[in-house]
């Protein structure tokens, strides 16, 4: 095989026996490093550990992966075990942080860990798993990082150096296999120059047609159409039915291969796939989360086989998820940040833009931005197409469960691991102090709510070692005896709550049981007195509360109700939902592995995860008939 000049780089150094960082621009052919040491390692007779950020994307990996090298493959994401004692295992990073800080002896056979898209180590919400994974990562391995492009890779690789004392070495490559060339609709008119988008007091609305039609004359076809909402998505593609994208072989092609999909997946009664069926038909699709994820890969089928030319989707469609098209299109280049909207990271542009341009298809990518000259003036759009991308930044914030790993193994001196942190590492004095003294407070707060007595554990502190995210109430549950006590929907329901994130303002819409309604107060008094105690030693973000909202969808689901029906129970999107459920079986899985609870809880969890684990929400099922 040839390589390009960065890849072959890359694989000289690994080769060679060392840990590396890529920072290379989305398409760029990063996965052939990591195709590179996975076939090296099956020859040598050694491990490969896979990491990627999602699900979606661990399970496309497996698929890949395994049509390449069959049976060495196996995959563990929580909600997924194929295969798990496999030479090369593909896993999400929070598994794999797990693995280091619970059993790190089960990772001896591995020599090498491949961490997927590593630049999600400053994602606020989870990033931290990315630290605590490089931080203790077993000084047997070797890791090779992939990345979009990142500034600051010499100082990343240089942090890396520093706790594992081992060269890391940096390969960049700046320049894209397919160059983009961009342009703007403004005013309802496309233009290509930035200079010719101007400040105009009453604004010609942009239309969608417009844009489409000139990306016809133009050949702009096949194109992604990002938006930042599932609704928008949807309205925009049913917007464009006036359009038929395809001549009759193709449209052919596309109901029987829709069809036969269906089938495949138990789609054909499904509403959702009823109500897209006319927009596939014409080679039209939208893709999001609150998807069945089961219809989101039939989706992805069909993109991939170039049957539909313009797909409008959410940016999860731009992590590594293999869909080039010919064009990229921004709905906006604006988009919601944890708490507020603001204007897009370079980085997080590139992302989304570096899917235009398919690599040996196109001389050149295309990139449409639609702006609102009243929201966006153009030395922002200037700034966010041709500024320097974001620099990696460290968001540690250190869960309970993993400070409970760390006292058992290092004691009080558990507090000498925060300066080998890239927090650390990158900080001013003062940021260092508040990150020392947010895990001394946690530590205060464990010791004080007896999670650790007299230098060591107790049980509640065993047993919420392995509850990761949702320590404190799912342990006090543990403690005062109530998960001993509920049947398998209490336990489902439980797992359900604790897992659930409510949007802004969303009620439960259907009445709770008498037991769920016992359950949900009882939680909000041991809530109420965790977020007290928070509080009181300054701990933030505060523990989640549990939120009850799909607790008589749950029950339903365990009195195997059928899902369409367990749908009226909630307004929570049918995907987002099925991803909840997955969820509850993963935290059911960590109390069963918890090795203090009883044998009597073991057995009703594991009846309750059988129960829940059928039909749509059985991701196992959905990857082995894929």
């Amino acid at each position: 095989m040839i390589y390009d000049r960065f890849q072959q780089e890359a694989i000289d150094y690994i080769n060679q026996g060392y840990s590396v960082i890529v920072s290379a621009p989305t398409g760029a052919g990063k996965t052939a490093i990591a195709e590179h040491v996975i076939t090296t390692s099956i020859q040598n007779k050694i491990g490969v550990i896979y990491t990627a950020p999602i699900k979606a994307l661990s399970n496309q990996k497996f698929r890949d992966f395994q049509s390449q090298f069959g049976e060495s493959i196996g995959i563990l994401t929580g909600d997924v075990s194929i295969n798990p004692f496999a030479p090369i295992l593909i896993m999400t990073t929070e598994i794999f942080r797990n693995k280091v800080l619970d059993e790190p002896q089960s990772l001896e056979r591995y020599s090498w860990i491949i961490f997927d898209e590593i630049h999600y180590i400053d994602n606020p919400e989870r990033g931290t798993v990315w630290e605590e994974s490089i931080i203790f990562l077993p000084k047997h391995m070797n890791l090779v990082g992939l990345s979009a492009t990142i500034p600051n890779i010499k100082q990343f690789a240089s942090w890396i150096e520093s706790v594992h004392n081992k060269p890391v070495k940096t390969v960049v490559e700046e320049k894209r296999p397919v160059p983009l060339h961009f342009f703007f609709q403004c005013q309802n008119e496309v233009v290509d120059k930035i200079e010719r988008l101007k400040r105009i007091r009453f604004a010609k609305p942009n239309r969608l047609n417009a844009l489409i039609n000139y990306l016809r004359q133009k050949d702009g076809l096949p194109a992604i159409y990002f938006v930042f909402g599932r609704r928008r998505a949807e309205d925009l593609a049913f917007e464009l039915m006036a359009f038929n994208f395809l001549n009759n072989k193709e449209r052919s092609e596309i109901i029987s291969m829709y069809n036969s999909l269906c089938e495949r997946f138990d789609l054909t009664r499904e509403k959702t796939g009823i109500n897209i069926f006319p927009l596939i038909q014409r080679g039209i699709a939208y893709h999001h989360a609150g998807m069945l994820p089961t219809l989101k890969e039939v989706i992805e089928r069909l993109f991939t086989s170039r049957l539909i030319k313009v797909i409008f989707t959410t940016e999860t469609f731009a992590l590594g998820i293999n869909m080039p098209s010919r064009s990229v299109i921004f709905d906006e280049l604006r988009k919601f940040y944890g708490r507020y909207v603001r204007n897009l990271k370079t980085r997080d542009f590139y992302q989304m833009a570096g899917r235009a341009g398919r690599r040996g298809i196109d001389k050149e990518g295309f990139v449409y931005c639609r702006i609102n000259p009243h929201k966006l003036n153009p030395q922002e759009v200037t700034r966010i197409i041709f500024g320097k991308p974001e620099e990696v930044r460290s968001q540690l914030n250190n869960s309970y469960a993993t400070i409970l790993n760390l006292y058992e193994k290092h004691k009080e001196e558990l507090f000498k691991i925060y300066p080998l942190s890239l927090h650390y590492y990158q900080s001013r004095k003062n940021e260092q102090k508040e990150a020392l003294r947010l895990i001394e407070s946690k530590l205060k707060l464990l010791k004080e709510m007896d999670y650790i007595y007299d230098g060591a554990l107790t049980q509640k502190g065993q047993f919420a070692k392995t509850v990761y995210g949702y320590e404190l109430i799912l342990s006090e549950l543990y403690e005062q005896n109530i998960l001993e006590q509920l049947d398998e929907f209490g336990l489902g329901v439980i797992a359900a709550a604790v897992v659930f994130e409510p949007r802004k303002n969303q009620r439960i819409i259907s009445g709770l049981s008498k037991n769920s309604r016992a359950l949900k107060r009882t939680c909000e008094e041991i809530y109420e007195g965790i977020r007290h105690k928070e509080q009181r030693y300054r701990i933030y973000p505060f523990s989640k509360a549990p939120s009850f909202h799909l607790a008589t969808g749950m029950e339903g689901w365990l009195r195997g109700t059928n899902f369409d029906k367990i749908l009226q129970f909630t307004d929570t999107d049918e995907g987002e939902v099925v991803r909840y459920f997955r969820m509850s079986v993963q935290v059911l899985r960590e109390i069963n592995d918890a090795k203090v609870s009883s044998y009597i809880l073991k057995e009703k969890i594991k009846e309750t995860i059988r129960v829940i684990n059928r039909d749509i929400i059985d991701a196992e099922k959905q990857l082995r008939e894929g």
